[in-house]
């Protein structure tokens, strides 16, 4: 006899239910510490490779080298992070950031540091985070029970978005002062994830059921993410809203040029946007899980377009922290919709090569980003870039909304459904093909 969702009565949402659980709490504790130090490094570079050249095209050249390595290498990431112990992953790739910040934090005090030295640090980086970031992303599900496992996501960007608040904050204040210093509390950020990591136990289902890392393993993640609209049309709305509307890498011009803020209020533009994500993450615990998570996805990415050309108009220094702080919250928004699809989508055996295809999206819109903004910043101006890339960012939103429907009529399966709904698994030729959105937008 089949049972329906009405046959179980619905139970309490507990907002804590994740952190109940031992191994999640470890994971978090690793995570958080990863994200402080991610969101000081970001800080730290954007205003140490601006004062060392002055030209805003540095700042793109900056994104440019993020982005290449994980273009080619996530994929293999992924792939790797399917066959081994993806703890013993992140552990090894954490090694390399923290290396890399102890040369920078000597080459910086000891005054011979250059940009090219920083533009070596940021490639090693994105190496390295294409192997941890699929890792990391694929070992979640892994270690939550499967019915707390959309809490899980919710809780994890919480406290991550509250990382990137102190990181951003503690990053962009003591750079101004001493980028040398700055350096040196990233490094013990990197190397406190690195030490909670190792204290959670872990340990591979599919380890002896392994095929390798080959061409073909790479192959059946990417075809999987090409069968599944929701999650390939997911990856690529937020890429295309990010590239185009993210004003990150164009702060520094902003608080110096525009807004004449000051160091701390760098800072406090920096931290603007996380404490927003945090405040919406708070806000996405204590309620039940969207269901809608489709509609939520594109409506959260036009809003995040909306209030970017808000953030590029705004020439008043305490408008443009409360519009770059909602624009954190939409963002988040989109980041927890995002996940959920995703990793509920996709089963075990390939969450590390699916992540990896997410991190080359991630990538690509972080970086690219910052790249796009920079080129075209110093081109036209940075008041330009900024707008001009926010309206491009609600096109996108409207266009995926309208052409993908399998995305936007996703909704979250209950513990109790076993499959989500049918249109919720369009094929992917429904609507257009990844290749056209690529060209549509």
């Amino acid at each position: 006899m089949n049972e329906s969702p009405t046959d179980h009565p619905p139970q309490p949402h507990d907002p804590l239910a994740a952190l109940r659980q031992p191994r999640f709490v470890v994971y978090t504790f690793s995570r958080v510490g990863s994200s402080v130090g991610n969101a000081m490094l970001q800080a730290i570079l954007l205003w140490h490779v601006y004062e060392l050249t002055g030209d805003p095209l540095s700042l793109g050249f900056l994104g440019l080298a993020r982005f290449l390595p994980a273009l080619g290498v996530s994929v293999i990431g992924g792939a790797v992070a399917d066959v081994y112990n993806r703890r013993n992953v992140i552990m090894a790739a954490q090694t390399v950031p923290l290396a890399g910040g102890v040369f920078l934090a000597a080459a910086t005090l000891g005054g011979w540091v250059t940009p090219e030295m920083i533009y070596g640090l940021v490639l090693l980086v994105g190496l390295a985070a294409a192997f941890e970031n699929p890792a990391r992303l694929a070992l979640l599900p892994t270690i939550v029970r499967p019915e707390t496992f959309a809490n899980a996501v919710t809780v994890s960007s919480t406290l991550q978005s509250l990382g990137m608040v102190t990181g951003g904050l503690i990053g962009g204040v003591i750079v101004v002062w001493d980028p040398g210093a700055a350096y040196v509390v990233y490094s013990a950020a990197i190397a406190w994830a690195f030490l909670m990591m190792g204290l959670l136990h872990y340990e591979q289902v599919s380890e002896g059921e392994k095929r390798g890392v080959s061409l073909a393993a790479i192959k059946e993640g990417l075809a999987f993410v090409r069968r599944h609209q929701p999650i390939w049309g997911a990856m690529s709305l937020d890429m295309f809203a990010v590239i185009f509307g993210g004003a990150k890498g164009l702060l520094p011009v902003y608080a110096s040029d525009i807004l004449h803020a000051g160091g701390f209020g760098y800072g406090l533009l920096i931290a603007s946007l996380e404490i927003g994500a945090f405040l919406m993450s708070a806000a996405l615990v204590l309620r039940p899980p969207i269901v809608r998570t489709g509609r939520a996805l594109v409506y959260s990415v036009a809003a995040f377009g909306l209030l970017t050309v808000g953030f590029g108009l705004s020439e008043n220094l305490y408008l443009s922290i409360a519009l770059y702080m909602a624009i954190g919250a939409a963002d988040q928004v989109s980041v927890v919709m995002r996940n959920v699809i995703i990793q509920l989508g996709t089963p075990d055996e390939l969450r590390g090569r699916v992540s990896s295809v997410n991190q080359v999206f991630i990538q690509a819109s972080n970086q690219l980003g910052a790249m796009e903004s920079g080129f075209v910043a110093a081109a036209t101006g940075a008041v330009f870039a900024v707008v001009s890339g926010g309206a491009a960012a609600i096109g996108v939103a409207a266009l995926f909304g309208w052409r993908l429907k399998g995305l936007f009529a996703y909704r979250q399966p209950s513990v109790f459904e076993a499959q989500p709904e049918p249109e919720a698994m369009a094929p992917a030729n429904a609507g257009f093909t990844a290749g056209e959105a690529a060209g549509s937008s």
